[in-house]
């Protein structure tokens, strides 16, 4: 079989195609962060707020409550129509989780065998129902979190964030994690580069050599985090983060923010359930 630059972890080697694969998806956020639709220009605090009540009124339904979720697909559904974030972007960010949403419900599978309801003469157990909802609340808070990222800017976010009076540190964690994962990256695509060049021969990196070039990255991520701190401190950085000018939210930011709240506690003191159940029947 020829091979075409992507891993072949069976052959032991990992190609250029996968570290410039991840770069462009650290900075594929920052560029749909840049968008000019109507979600974009939305307050970030009204964003902000909008999906901490919807995550929170997902969260809360029961463990077995898979018809009252269905509504909530709506949100995000309109989300990623308007704000036009492609939904194979949000489907591969994704893929990451479900291992381990599915190892936190195949248990219940294994354990909660009674039967919950009948598809024609096909049976489905209270566990099976569990880690559909187990998925389907997955799927959704991650979604939503994706558009927000996708839609907002980090700095407008860690801003939003220090002004909600979360602890400075936690806010600088997040921030300065965010922006050395970029210079991870770049960090780890010079190194593959020179290697390739010393071994032009060599598909991809050996798995024998994976041990020293993990270490040597190790090294030079840490020289060059100390370099960029050392610009900081000349630049006038002291531990504390600069908030950017604060943007005064219209009135449609907040009606947005408040339409969802209620949409989202509405959805989620209704029965839909049971509706949807006597419709059904």
């Amino acid at each position: 079989m020829r091979d075409c630059g992507r891993t072949r972890w069976w052959k032991g080697a990992v190609t250029i195609a996968d570290i410039k694969s991840s770069i462009g998806e650290l900075y594929a956020i920052e560029q749909l962060a840049r968008g000019a639709s109507a979600v974009h220009r939305l307050h970030p605090m009204a964003k902000l707020i909008a999906t901490a009540f919807y995550i929170i009124a997902v969260a809360s339904y029961g463990r077995y409550d898979a018809g009252g979720l269905m509504v909530y697909a709506f949100y995000p559904a309109v989300m990623m129509a308007v704000s036009e974030t492609p939904c194979r972007f949000l489907l591969r960010r994704f893929l990451p989780a479900l291992p381990f949403v599915l190892l936190a419900g195949i248990s219940n599978v294994l354990f909660d065998t009674q039967t919950a309801f009948f598809i024609g003469p096909v049976g489905v157990s209270f566990g099976v129902l569990s880690l559909a909802v187990i998925l389907i609340k997955a799927w959704l808070s991650v979604t939503v979190v994706l558009i927000l990222a996708a839609t907002t800017p980090m700095q407008d976010l860690a801003c939003q964030l220090a002004r909600l009076r979360i602890p400075a540190v936690l806010v600088m964690l997040v921030a300065m994690t965010y922006r050395y994962m970029g210079i991870l990256s770049d960090e780890a695509h010079a190194m593959f580069t020179a290697y390739t060049l010393r071994a032009p021969k060599q598909k991809g990196i050996a798995m024998a050599h994976m041990g020293s070039f993990t270490g040597q990255l190790l090294l030079r991520s840490i020289g060059r985090a100390e370099r960029v701190y050392a610009a900081m401190k000349c630049r006038g950085f002291h531990g504390a983060q600069r908030l950017a000018p604060a943007r005064r939210a219209a009135a449609a930011d907040w009606v947005f923010c408040v339409c969802v709240c209620l949409f989202s506690v509405l959805f989620r003191v209704v029965n839909f359930s049971y509706l949807l159940g006597r419709i059904l029947v």
